[in-house]
């Protein structure tokens, strides 16, 4: 059996025998790039080595850590491994075809194109080579494993190559290659290794290049990065590089960083060493835009070769490049637009605000929900107005909501302000009385009621039967309805925030003494909605452990699977049909309770009717045994509420004791109010996701769009436009294009790309950005200041307590599922949809949001920190990273690497 292959001789269908790397290899010298000459020792070589030294069983032995395995235990199991592979004996099969493959190679460095060789250190006998692991579970697209086992430089001589590839093979079992093995679910007995053995190249020049740009995912520009000498201290990352961005399609420099290159690598006798960069050198640029035009048309052409954005590394002899490998990049983000930077006001004489409805509408809004919403809540607010104040208290255009950069922001036109700020005390009066359909009177007899009309009205119609134009009056009808009944609820707002402010003051100046508990302990321990599905998921957990294999089922099987089964009806592959039968039947009933409360106001989110996923991790983690009875941690609040308001009462007063109790009863009847109104808001968008989906289907069968999903990336005159040309029918039509792509596919997609450059935006909280009214106003905006520096981010402390813990920022829920059991939540905003995370969290941190705010709130029901409206918390906070969150001082903490 032969064990070496030569680069030509495999392909990327050779991954089990020549490893990712060497079937890299492979097909670049197919495709004819420029690859120094080698060869490659296949996988039977390696599982030869093994067999001959009698090590696979032992290798398995130390190799089967259990998950929670630390990373010491990685450590002595590879050491253990390594020291097998150090005493083995390399068969002579194996160091006859190697010493033989070595011998053919020519002396010296590797060629440049179309010249003589040379050798790297003087005339040495013997060629110089690098020794390149190429194992089985690598260079793949769905995971990156790069730099987990071992590279061996400037070999020389075959005893010494023998040396080095028993070294490579040993590196298959580094700590880290086998980590990170275990995360991503690959078995010990899954892995094999392969060895590249490649003539070194004397590179005067040497980098990486990113066929797409790994900052901003956009496919169309190439990233170079380039140093003097040899490549490795570029991937390892122990020099500093020029940076050059290229357009793909015309080889166009757009944009390049020269650095300061303090060092580089170059050849020692033996491997290499670092030495300083000639001082003529150090700012001069690596490549010129000419080079960097040749370089990226290699990565180009090597892009198309793959069919996929690639990661290459390159070296230059005297003017002329190497590709030395090649793989899939992984992890790239989604094409993102530039972030903008100019934050310039549509309409003048006019104060734009993020607060309100805005604090949750977090992110830049999809194309057709800005569109609705500005008209909707114009109406909205107008109606209210009117109603409070009389017809002539709002003209045409003194409110809207409008994007700016994509971000939407409260506008009051100056003029209606100061009419608005003259009627205080009118709006003071309607919302106590609850007029105006405003106050918990006017929510609970009006607004609350009407909402469920509506929506109960479109309920009735099947979706599938309604026309296009019907469609559209439905979800116009939805969006007007919830946003006049978001109006409603933010009038709630103030009467809960007054309520509990009043009892706090009042109970620290005249009633507080040592050792009392904090006034927010009074309030804990009612219900509210968020906190009835909280208990109404545990409960479901609890009752499916009492079907016999139920609770196994559900947590062996993926929880995306149980998502989509639950949506489609059908019963998941991994899942017994009958087992199935009884859990599908109580999860909806579930749904169709809580599935409506919303991450995010903008309809393109999906609600948890639409993908449960969130939820079923949560019920996963109480299957597993983790986390509180809600039920009794609820009793336990109310117990020790009810115990301190005894004690409190019984010293008091009558008269001061009189004031006491009036005012923890208005506290306490209306922050579970607030809880249950903000929870209905998102009441319609199930049915108003499900209509505007109907109509994408429609749309993508007539060739307008290529996905139903990307209807929420229209316009709304192009929405309404197909409605009207007939292109949403009930039934829906043929294709009515020739065209290669959707009539719409490249808006969506330039509109989807800018969308990703707008949330990289750090948004102002109040434009235009005049200072002084930034300043005296800053206490009533949700946000705190974006312009915190140090490690310590300042917040509003909003529930007590100390935590130090790695943080877990999560954008929305399509990042929940990376949330771990005691990890702290860091987010934009909380809304009611986000309380199952508050189970798994032991602290909440938020760049939006106050002391009275639904995070705050649900916070201290979990009696975990808080600490809200830190304005910059996403953006300086990386997952994993250890915080200190101290609820009390309103602080978090950025600890320094290496400190306990």
């Amino acid at each position: 059996m032969g064990y070496i292959d030569d680069f030509s001789e495999v392909g990327r269908n050779d991954v089990a025998t020549a490893g990712g790397k060497g079937a890299g290899l492979g097909e670049l010298v197919r495709a004819g790039l420029p690859v120094p000459p080698g060869f490659l020792l296949n996988t039977a070589a390696y599982e030869l080595f093994v067999r001959s030294n009698e090590l696979a069983e032992r290798i398995q032995e130390y190799a089967a850590l259990p998950p929670s395995a630390s990373a010491k235990d990685y450590e002595d199991a590879s050491a253990q491994i390594r020291g097998l592979f150090a005493g083995g004996t390399m068969p002579d099969a194996i160091a006859a075809e190697l010493r033989d493959a070595y011998h053919q190679l020519r002396p010296g460095t590797e060629l440049s194109p179309g010249t003589d060789s040379r050798p790297a250190l003087g005339e040495a006998a013997e060629p110089a080579v690098a020794v390149r692991s190429s194992a089985t579970a690598e260079d793949l697209a769905s995971a990156s494993f790069a730099g987990q086992q071992d590279t061996y430089l400037n070999v020389r001589g075959a005893d010494a190559l023998m040396e080095s590839v028993i070294h490579c093979w040993s590196s298959l079992w580094t700590s880290r290659a086998m980590a990170y093995r275990s995360r991503e679910g690959i078995r010990p007995d899954q892995v094999r290794l392969a060895v590249v053995v490649q003539q070194m190249v004397d590179a005067d020049a040497a980098g990486v290049m990113f066929t797409a740009n790994p900052a901003t995912g956009r496919r169309d520009q190439i990233v170079i990065g380039a140093a003097w000498g040899l490549g490795e201290s570029v991937v390892s990352g122990a020099v500093s590089t020029d940076d050059i961005v290229v357009d793909a399609a015309t080889g166009t420099v757009v944009s390049r960083r020269t650095a300061d290159k303090e060092v580089m690598t170059v050849y020692a006798g033996r491997g290499t060493r670092e030495e300083p960069v000639p001082v003529s050198r150090r700012h001069q640029p690596v490549l010129d835009d000419a080079a960097a035009a040749t370089l990226a048309g290699y990565g180009a052409r090597i892009a198309r070769h793959f069919a996929s954005p690639q990661d290459i590394e390159w070296g230059r002899v005297r003017g002329e490049f190497f590709i030395l490998q090649s793989r899939p990049i992984t992890a790239l983000p989604e094409p993102a637009g530039e972030t903008p930077r100019d934050w310039s006001v549509p309409y003048p004489k006019g104060l734009y605000f993020r607060a309100s409805i805005v604090e949750q509408l977090p992110d830049p809004l999809s194309p057709l929900f800005a569109d609705l919403i500005d008209g909707s809540v114009s109406r909205s607010l107008n109606a209210l107005m009117d109603e409070a104040f009389g017809k002539s208290s709002l003209r045409t255009g003194d409110l809207g909501l409008p994007a700016i950069n994509g971000y939407a922001y409260y506008y009051y036109r100056t003029a209606a302000l100061w009419r608005l700020m003259g009627k205080t005390p009118a709006l003071v009066r309607a919302l106590i009385r609850g007029e105006a359909h405003m106050g918990v009177q006017g929510w609970r007899d009006y607004s609350h009621p009407r909402y469920v009309r509506v929506v109960e009205s479109w309920s009735a119609k099947p979706v599938a039967d309604l026309t296009g134009q019907e469609l559209l009056e439905g979800v116009s009808a939805l969006l007007d309805a919830g946003t006049v009944y978001y109006t409603a609820v933010q009038s709630i707002i103030p009467i809960a925030t007054s309520s509990e402010l009043a009892f706090q003051k009042f109970y620290d100046k005249f009633v507080r003494q040592d050792g009392d508990p904090p006034a927010p302990a009074f309030l804990l321990g009612y219900d509210s909605e968020p906190i009835r599905a909280e208990k109404a998921l545990f409960d479901l957990a609890a009752w499916s452990r009492t079907v016999p294999g139920l609770a196994a089922a559900i947590l062996g099987t993926p929880t995306k699977s149980l998502a989509r089964a639950q949506v489609s009806g059908t019963p998941p592959v991994e899942m017994d049909p009958g087992l199935w039968g009884q859990w599908e039947h109580r999860f909806q009933l579930h749904l169709d309770h809580f599935g409506h409360t919303v991450y995010n106001l903008d309809f393109v989110n999906p609600v948890p009717a639409d993908d449960p996923s969130p939820l079923l991790d949560t019920l996963k983690f109480y299957l597993r045994g983790q986390g509180n009875d809600p039920h009794r941690r609820q009793a336990l609040a109310a117990g020790r509420r009810e115990d301190s308001t005894e004690t409190i009462l019984s010293r008091l007063h009558p008269a001061r004791r009189s004031v006491f109790v009036r005012l923890l009863r208005w506290a306490q009847e209306a922050a579970p109010i607030r809880e249950d109104a903000l929870a209905d808001v998102g009441l319609g968008w199930p049915l108003m996701r499900r209509m505007l989906r109907e109509l994408g289907q429609r749309l993508a069968a007539a060739g307008l769009i290529a996905d139903p999903g990307d209807v929420f990336w229209l316009r709304h005159g192009e929405l309404s436009s197909a409605v009207e040309f007939g292109l949403a029918a009930a039934s829906s039509p043929a294709a009515i294009t020739g065209a290669d792509q959707p009539v719409l596919a490249e808006a969506v997609a330039e509109r989807q790309m800018r969308w990703r450059g707008q949330r990289n935006a750090s948004a102002p909280q109040m434009l235009p950005e005049i200072r002084w009214l930034q300043r005296s106003l800053a206490g009533m905006m949700p946000e705190g200041s974006q312009d915190q520096e140090g490690n310590t981010i300042k917040g509003v402390g909003a529930s007590q307590g100390r935590v130090s813990a790695p943080a877990r920022v999560l954008a929305g829920p399509e990042d929940f599922s990376r949330m771990q059991p005691g990890e702290v939540l860091v987010a934009r905003i909380t809304t009611p949809a986000w309380t199952p995370l508050f189970a798994m969290a032991s602290a909440v941190v938020t760049d939006v949001g106050g002391p009275l705010s639904h995070g705050s709130i649900v916070a201290r029901e979990y009696g975990i920190p808080a600490v809200l409206g830190t304005g910059v918390a996403t953006r300086r906070i990386a997952s994993g990273q250890q915080i200190e969150v101290d609820g009390g001082a309103g602080t978090v903490t950025l600890v320094p690497p290496g400190r306990d």
